[in-house]
């Protein structure tokens, strides 16, 4: 994107990062994939997209990617205002993140947010802990040979001086 600046003269635009991302998706057909949320703020306001693995991508003013994403995108639909509050959006956002934690395994165990102005971006790591882990009542260490087993066996390896990589076309020596 820098480089793109510099040639252009200008600050490039959000829809330039996202083209060249999925164009680059969309070339490796498939073999490179990556579920990508970009959002920023240019010269036409603020944007936020989508971009699927296979380099499809979509524009919406709100987005959700990932094994959780249903859950979340249900709180989006049911809370989503326009021209809401740095505050509302950062409950909506926890609220849906929330609802993808605890409704997917797969989806971590904090909420992380961004917020992104015109002036600055804020990234907000570990913004709620719904999960926190707590101190177990007790400890639970055991002793050595607590652990019963029925047989014990040791055995030693013998290792051939003249084994060679079987070569493509010739057939294994088992002598």
């Amino acid at each position: 994107m820098e480089m793109h600046a510099l040639s252009t003269g200008r600050k490039p635009r959000v829809v330039t990062a996202m083209t060249m991302l999925k164009q680059m998706l969309f070339q490796y057909q498939g073999h490179i994939g990556a579920a990508l949320v970009l959002g920023g703020v240019d010269a036409t306001g603020p944007q936020l997209f989508t971009i699927h693995p296979h380099g499809s991508t979509d524009k919406l003013p709100y987005v959700t990617m990932g094994s959780g994403s249903l859950a979340a995108m249900a709180v989006f639909e049911s809370g989503w205002q326009p021209n809401m509050t740095r505050e509302q959006a950062l409950e909506l956002v926890t609220a849906a993140i929330s609802a993808g934690i605890f409704n997917d395994l797969g989806s971590g165990s904090n909420v992380d947010a961004c917020v992104i102005t015109a002036t600055q971006t804020e990234m907000l790591r570990n913004f709620v802990k719904p999960n926190e882990r707590v101190q177990k009542e007790r400890s639970y260490g055991f002793r050595r040979g607590t652990t019963a087993y029925k047989k014990e066996e040791i055995r030693s390896l013998i290792i051939s001086e003249d084994v060679r990589p079987v070569r493509e076309g010739e057939e294994m020596d088992t002598t």
